[in-house]
C-alpha cells in the first residue's frame, strides 16, 4: 500500500500555525501520510525531509511591499510548481496566503489538470472581490472556511464548501491564564511584520505618552511576536522616551498580555480575534503605505476591517485607520473604556456572540477529515 503525500503552500506565520496544526490533525487520521511542500518553522518541523521554510522572506504585506519583491516571488512561483510536478502529490492543500495561493491553483488546474486542489483558510474575496468565487469554483476542488457565512458564499457558486469552524479557537483555549486583570495595564499589539511595527507603533507610543500624561499610574506592555521584533520595539520604545519600567515589550507571550490588561491598541488582523476571544476590550488601529492604501480602498467592499465588526455587522469595536490613526482619537477611545464599566460590559457581550460563531475547538481535526475524505480510499 503506497502512502499519500499532500503538497502544502503557506506563507504567513498565522499560515504556518494553521498548517501545523492541521498537520498534526492528519498524521492522527493517516499516520502513513508524508508532507511536503513550503511553509514556515511550525509545518517544517513535523514535515521534515525538504519541506522549505521560507517564512522570513514570504510574510508580507500591502501593494507596494509585493511590487518591491516582484522578482522573488515570480522566482518561487515557478519553483512551487515544478516542486508540485516533481513530487507528485495526491492534493494540493493551500492555507490562506491569497495573493500568491490563488494565482497558483489557477496555474495548477492549467497545467496538472488532473490535480486535487484544496484551500483551507478560505481567502476573504468576499470583502474585496466577491466575482472572483465562481472563477474560484472552476480552479478549486474543495473549500475548508472558518466562518460560516462563507460557506453559504461559496456553496451558491458552485464551489464544494464545508465550514470546519475557526482553529483559533483550539489553540487559544489552551493558552488561558489563571489570575485577575490588571487595571493600570493597556496593552499594545502592533502586529508580527516589522513593516507594520514601523507604522503602528510610534502611534501607539504617542498615544501612551498622552494617556500618561492624565494617568501618570498607568503602565504599557507591547507583544512583540519574536526576539527580532522586540528588538526593533525597545528601540522604538527608548527613541520615544520611556523607560523599560513605564513600556515592558515581552515576547511570545501575546495572548497572556491579552489576559492581563485592562485595555488594549490592536493592530488590524489575526490579534482582534484572539483580543475577542480573551475578552480584552480594545480599540483596533492600522496603518499602511499610502498606494497600498488606496488600492485597497478601491476594491475592499466591506464596512469594517476588523473580523469582530465583520462578524457582528456592526461597529463594536473602534477602528483607526489610516489618517484616522491619530494619537489623540486613540486616546480618547482607550480612557472611555478605562472609565467606563457599561462601555466595557456591552463589547464584552458583543464579544461573546462573536466568538460563538467561530464553532467549538476541533477544527483542525474537521479539516483534516474533510482532506482524508477529499482523497477517497488508498490506493492498494
Amino acid at each position: 500500500m503506497s502512502a499519500r503525500s499532500l503538497y502544502f503552500v503557506a506563507g504567513e506565520a498565522s499560515g504556518d500555525a494553521h498548517g501545523a496544526a492541521l498537520m498534526r490533525a492528519l498524521q492522527s487520521l493517516a499516520p502513513e501520510m508524508k508532507f511536503v511542500g513550503r511553509g514556515g518553522p511550525r509545518m517544517r518541523e513535523i514535515a521534515g525531509g525538504e519541506f522549505i521554510d521560507w517564512s522570513e522572506s514570504s510574510s508580507v504585506l500591502g501593494l507596494w511591499e509585493v511590487l518591491k519583491q516582484y522578482g522573488y516571488f515570480r522566482q518561487h512561483f515557478a519553483a512551487t510548481i515544478e516542486q508540485i510536478r516533481a513530487s507528485n502529490p495526491d492534493a494540493v492543500v493551500l492555507i490562506d496566503y491569497p495573493g500568491f495561493n490563488l494565482r497558483l491553483a489557477r496555474a495548477l488546474r492549467d497545467q496538472l489538470p488532473k490535480l486535487k486542489i484544496i484551500y483551507y483558510i478560505s481567502p476573504q474575496v468576499w470583502a474585496w472581490n466577491r466575482r472572483r468565487i465562481p472563477k474560484m469554483a472552476r480552479y478549486l476542488d474543495l473549500m475548508l472556511c472558518i466562518f460560516p457565512f462563507e460557506a453559504e458564499l461559496y456553496n451558491q457558486s458552485g464551489l464544494r464548501t464545508v465550514f470546519v469552524g475557526h482553529p483559533m479557537i483550539e489553540s487559544l483555549a489552551a493558552r488561558r491564564v489563571p489570575g485577575a486583570r490588571e487595571a493600570d495595564l493597556i496593552g499594545f499589539f502592533p502586529g508580527s511584520r516589522a513593516r507594520e511595527i514601523r507604522k503602528i507603533l510610534p502611534v501607539m507610543l504617542a498615544t501612551a505618552a498622552r494617556i500618561s500624561a492624565k494617568k501618570p499610574h498607568v503602565r504599557f506592555e507591547v507583544a512583540a511576536a519574536s526576539p527580532t521584533l522586540a528588538r526593533q520595539i525597545e528601540a522604538g520604545v527608548q527613541a520615544a522616551g520611556f523607560s523599560a519600567a513605564a513600556v515592558r515589550v515581552s515576547v511570545g507571550e501575546a495572548s497572556a498580555a491579552m489576559q492581563r490588561a485592562a485595555v488594549g491598541i490592536v493592530a488590524s488582523g489575526t490579534a482582534t480575534l484572539e483580543a475577542a476571544f480573551f475578552l480584552m476590550p480594545f480599540v483596533l488601529v492600522y496603518r499602511v503605505a499610502w498606494v497600498t492604501y488606496i488600492a485597497a480602498r478601491a476594491v475592499v467592499k466591506v464596512k469594517h476591517l476588523g473580523m469582530p465588526n465583520v462578524l457582528a455587522g456592526r461597529a463594536i469595536v473602534p477602528e483607526f485607520i489610516q489618517h484616522r490613526a491619530r494619537a489623540d482619537l486613540l486616546a480618547d477611545a482607550v480612557m472611555r473604556l478605562l472609565d467606563t464599566e457599561t462601555a466595557r460590559e456591552e463589547m464584552l457581550a458583543d464579544f461573546n456572540k462573536v466568538i460563538a460563531q467561530l464553532g467549538d475547538a476541533g477544527a483542525s481535526l474537521k479539516a483534516a477529515d474533510a482532506i482524508v475524505r477529499e482523497l477517497g480510499p488508498t490506493p492498494a
